[in-house]
């Protein structure tokens, strides 16, 4: 704990010289680096920076929320708002963005939209990371990328055990989130958040899109199955809230998902538009058991799905549902922290609302960052809708500050950095920490069916 109070004093500290110093520039330059420090992170529990009134179209969703943990430091929300006043409208839209990347090597397209879109963060899948060596030399010419970036860059992963594992094969093998439900051990789900958390910081990550909060009470659900940890809404609670727990304590952000559940549904949304006919007393009281105890427990990234509810809203989908983000997840349940949405590229979005519209339909609904992962000319497509309504005013600065706030207050609660990340040799890897886990739970499942 004192650690990481000396760590934010020294990035608060550095960070008014380097804004006293500076002072004098007009703003057109790119804005200096967030100065933090690499490897600590700060206390769990979401930021509720001070922001700007919202614009009209949010304003009814942003309530105080009655579960809000306790304000940061005066001088963290002022860090925050110095760095956000030196920023430009371009530097702003980029954080709200964040891309993919193809094969497993540094390419000129990818080190422009850094460098020119100003984006605020990258995601990896398997195919960029099929060994050690190559993957970490990625991340770090990602981050020399980024050298000039008005912030560190998110570089997140979907990091969750079975079949959704993106590590290259020097990593012990872990098992899904089913596999360890079956234990109903909240230690072992705790320290599987270590474990992971281990994984991703070897790598130079800092961002997990994990735990699955999705209750699988659906058995033809054809995407989360075993990813969940069982299909009971405590029990998932339960498990999921402990992973997500074991992330943040180990220094890596988790993100929760996929909200508003993923369990029930019959379709693949990476192919299709799932729909889901249940109400919005039925979602309450099932579906969103594991997300409001998420949130109570200090949450700080939700991902939206795209998912249909038509009889909460028949419009879209709640990754672009202003009655689901905005109403509901923002002000019932109140999260005031990142909101970030599944892959715009899925086909639920591109086959229905358009990669492009629907991006624009994200951020006015009340989410933070679009994820682009696929195809360049696609990101290139997103970021200049974004900033062309930024500028012809159907998204309003405002409302862009309002995201960029919570981006910016993440990157500095846990004091992510774009120093590079040394190589890890087989020594610095997690797997007999891993081995002698998977020991325990297979002791705490043994007999259990």
């Amino acid at each position: 704990m004192m650690k990481r109070h000396i760590a934010c004093l020294v990035t608060l500290l550095t960070l008014a010289i380097i804004i006293g110093c500076s002072s004098g520039d007009n703003g057109n330059e790119a804005a200096d680096p967030l100065p933090i420090e690499q490897g600590s992170a700060g206390e769990t529990g979401t930021p509720t920076p001070s922001v700007s009134a919202p614009p009209a179209e949010s304003q009814t969703h942003e309530p105080e929320p009655s579960n809000a943990a306790s304000p940061p430091p005066a001088g963290e929300v002022d860090a925050v708002s110095a760095i956000l006043s030196r920023m430009t409208l371009e530097e702003k839209i980029g954080q709200m963005i964040m891309i993919g990347v193809d094969g497993t090597a540094m390419d000129q397209t990818a080190e422009r939209l850094i460098q020119d879109l100003h984006v605020g963060g990258v995601i990896f899948y398997q195919n960029n990371l099929k060994t050690i060596g190559g993957a970490v030399k990625l991340v770090n010419d990602l981050k020399a990328a980024n050298h000039k970036g008005a912030a560190p860059l998110f570089l997140a992963v979907d990091q969750e055990g079975g079949k959704i594992n993106r590590m290259p094969a020097d990593f012990e093998t872990i098992p899904d989130s089913h596999a360890v439900g079956k234990s109903n051990d909240a230690n072992l789900a705790k320290a599987l958040g270590g474990l992971l958390a281990d994984e991703l910081r070897a790598m130079g990550l800092n961002l997990n899109f994990a735990p699955v909060l999705d209750i699988n009470s659906n058995p033809n659900n054809p995407v989360i199955g075993v990813r969940s940890f069982g299909n009971k809404p405590d029990l998932v609670a339960k498990m999921g809230v402990a992973e997500m727990q074991g992330l943040q304590d180990a220094g890596i952000i988790a993100a929760v998902k996929h909200f508003p559940g993923h369990g029930d549904t019959s379709v693949d949304s990476h192919r299709e538009l799932p729909v889901v006919s249940k109400s919005l007393e039925e979602l309450q009281d099932f579906e969103w058991v594991p997300f409001r105890s998420a949130i109570e427990s200090g949450a700080d990234v939700v991902m939206a799905a795209h998912i249909l509810f038509p009889r909460v809203d028949n419009e879209v989908p709640a990754s672009l549902s202003k009655v689901i983000i905005g109403d509901q997840l923002r002000g019932t349940l109140g999260f005031d922290g990142v909101v970030i949405t599944d892959e715009m590229t899925m086909g639920a979005i591109a086959n229905n609302y358009g990669i492009v519209n629907g991006s624009l339909k994200a951020i006015l609904a009340g989410s933070d960052i679009v994820m682009v992962a696929h195809e360049y000319s696609k990101m290139q497509s997103v970021h200049n809708k974004l900033l062309n309504s930024a500028k012809d005013g159907t998204l309003s600065e405002r409302r862009i500050d309002e995201s960029v706030r919570r981006i910016l207050s993440l990157k500095l609660k846990y004091a992510i950095s774009d120093e590079p990340t040394p190589i890890p040799t087989a020594a610095d890897l997690p797997n007999e920490q891993i081995r002698e886990w998977k020991t325990r739970l297979n002791q705490a499942t043994s007999g259990r069916k």
